[in-house]
């Protein structure tokens, strides 16, 4: 008999955490995309030394 798997995983019966809830209500009031504009003219852009992962992934 083949094993049968959930095709959507656990993630559907797991309690919403404090974190998970607090970083669902910043997503939904900071204007990141206002905030990225305003941080980009002083960001890094890292002529020499490692790779850098954007302005984005600092907010």
């Amino acid at each position: 008999m083949k094993q049968q798997t959930l095709a959507g995983g656990f993630e559907k019966y797991q309690r919403t955490t404090k974190r998970g809830k607090f970083l669902s209500e910043m997503e939904q009031i900071v204007p990141w995309a206002e905030l990225c504009r305003m941080i980009e003219p002083y960001y890094y852009t890292g002529r020499s030394g490692h790779k850098l992962m954007g302005s984005a992934a600092l907010v």
